[in-house]
Formats: structure tokens, sequence, C-alpha cells
């Protein structure tokens, strides 16, 4: 069954199953949203939520970290939890490994999870270390990289040296990327090394420091991956800032408005699209059917990408990807 129909019939089996459930409900159900930071990319999942629960008639509690990390996720996710009141957590773990203790003791007070953008343990919910969550509703994350890394191999001739800036160890979205870039770049250009990845922590300013020291000490760096946000607005940064802007080709993960200028100035050779706004969405309403009694969701979906650059940035199918934030 082909991935586009799958999406299609479990749309379907939402539609069937909402109106009923909510109906018949006493409370209105609560779903708690905490993201990973505060980002573009995570500010338009929000609006997704948002919207769909305004379509749904449900609640929603927003708790958004100021900073990435485990130590700043976990006690909001346990503050969260002993509210009592809540049915559903959606949650982009900040570590796929130090996030599932947590999520399990909300599991076990009742509370049903589905992990959007990052997932727990190998995302293998059926079959992996971790099977409590709902569902995991993201990217194919190294589907990206492998995008990703095709574009810049392409746009830098096929030899030379590239660079891959990231955001933090072990989270699932990011591994990942740097799995499929390095991946593509092992077995279809033999000719680029691949250098890095060095991790930023989610702060632009240190990927800009970081990025600047590799083009100071390579020269004749040709490419740079920026795997996210905050990885792709510093690596722009920093080429800018050296007069390289053309000659060092970046590619950046994450429509967000600053990679789209840097696209229109040439700075960036491809921006790609997550679709974060449909994550938030289609995450309630797999929240809802679940309390409807929805057996059949399943256990991860793919949002897919769309692939931004020069030449297409200004068609309506896809400038509607770019990250809109109010």
């Amino acid at each position: 069954m082909s991935k586009k129909f799958t999406l299609v019939l479990v749309v379907a089996i939402l539609l069937l199953s909402v109106a009923p459930s909510l109906s018949a409900q006493n409370q209105p159900l609560k779903i708690g949203f905490l993201p990973g930071v505060v980002d573009p990319f995570y500010q338009v999942m929000q609006l997704g939520v948002e919207a769909a629960v305004r379509d749904m008639g449900v609640e929603v509690v927003i708790q958004i970290p100021p900073t990435w990390g485990v130590e700043v996720q976990t006690p909001i996710l346990d503050a969260m939890v002993a509210r009592g009141d809540l049915d559903y957590i959606i949650i982009a773990p900040t570590d796929k490994d130090q996030m599932v203790g947590p999520l399990q003791a909300a599991v076990d007070a009742g509370i049903g999870i589905i992990t959007v953008d990052t997932f727990l343990g190998d995302g293998d919910y059926v079959n992996g270390p971790v099977t409590f969550p709902i569902s995991y509703i993201g990217s194919d994350n190294v589907e990206g990289g492998r995008i990703a890394a095709r574009a810049l191999a392409e746009a830098i001739g096929g030899e030379g040296k590239v660079y891959i800036n990231s955001t933090n160890p072990n989270v699932s979205s990011v591994e990942g990327r740097e799995q499929g870039f390095a991946a593509v770049m092992a077995e279809d250009y033999p000719n680029i090394t691949v250098l890095g990845p060095d991790y930023n922590l989610d702060d632009m300013n240190t990927s800009t420091q970081q990025t600047t020291a590799v083009l100071e000490t390579n020269p004749d760096l040709r490419g740079v991956f920026g795997t996210n946000v905050f990885s792709a607005q510093g690596a722009g940064t920093a080429v800018v800032n050296a007069g390289l802007s053309g000659e060092v080709q970046v590619v950046a993960y994450d429509a967000t408005q600053f990679a789209i200028e840097m696209l229109r100035a040439g700075t960036v050779t491809m921006v790609l699209a997550q679709k974060p706004f449909d994550m938030g969405y289609m995450a309630v309403q797999f929240a809802v059917a679940d309390a409807a009694g929805v057996t059949s969701l399943p256990a991860r979906v793919e949002t897919g990408f769309a692939i931004i650059t020069q030449d297409n940035v200004d068609e309506p199918e896809i400038a509607r990807f770019i990250y809109q934030v109010p």
C-alpha cells in the first residue's frame, strides 16, 4: 500500500470517527503540546495543533521550552503529567533514549503519547525497543539527508570538501539527516570529503562560530549542510561574513524566512521544507481518534518534504511550505 493511499485512508477513518466521539464526551478531550524549543519550525507546528483543536472542539495546554535539552524538557513534562487533567501529550522528545523514562511515567499515569518530529528508541513503535507511543508523525529524516547530499553534491560538481553543522547528538531527527547525508556521499560521491558534524546545541551564534572556524582551516571548503533552523542560519551567516556567498554552497534544512532570504541571495542552493503544520494537525487528529476507540492508527506517518530552489520559490504550490510565523 502506498504512503499516499495510507494517509488518505487514515484521514477518512478520522473523519468518520471524530464527530461521534466528541459529542458523546461530557468533558472535552484535553491535550498537552510540548515541542523541543522555540523556533519557527515548532511555531508552525503549534499553528497546526491550534487549528486542529479549534476544528475538533478539544482543549490544549501548550508549554514551550526556552532552550533544547532533556534537563529543560523533563521538568516541564513532569509538571504537565502532575496536572492530572491531560488525556494525551504531543511531544518532540529531545533525546531518543533519555526521554523514554519520563514519557513511560506519563503513560503509567494514564496519558497517551504521540511523538512528532523526533522519536524514541529506533522509531519502530511496533517491533522496536520502545512501543508505548501511539505514533510517530514526522519526516523521513534519513531520506531528507540523502536529498540534501545530492543537492549539495550537484551544486559543487561532485568533488571537494563539505561540512555538516548539526544541533545535538542522540536526537533522532538530526541524527537521521546526518546519516543519510554521509551515506550518499560515501556511496555516490567518492571525490567528496565530509567534515564534521559539529554540534551547536541549537544556538545560531555557536553555529556561526563553528562554521567560521571550519572555513578558516579549510579554505578549499565547497559546501555546508545545516541540519536544522539554527544550523542553517549560522552556517549561512558565516559564509556571508567570509565573503564567500555563491562560492561555498549551503543546503538548508527547514524553510525559515531567513533561509529563503539566503536562497534568493544565492548563498543557499536548496531549502528542504518539512511540513510542521501537518505534523501538529495530524497529531491532534490521532489523539481524538484514539480516544474514540480507533485501533488502526499507523505507528509511523511520514509527512514528506517540499524542495525549494531559486527556480520554484515563487510558485504558489511551493511557497506555501515556507514557514510563516505570525
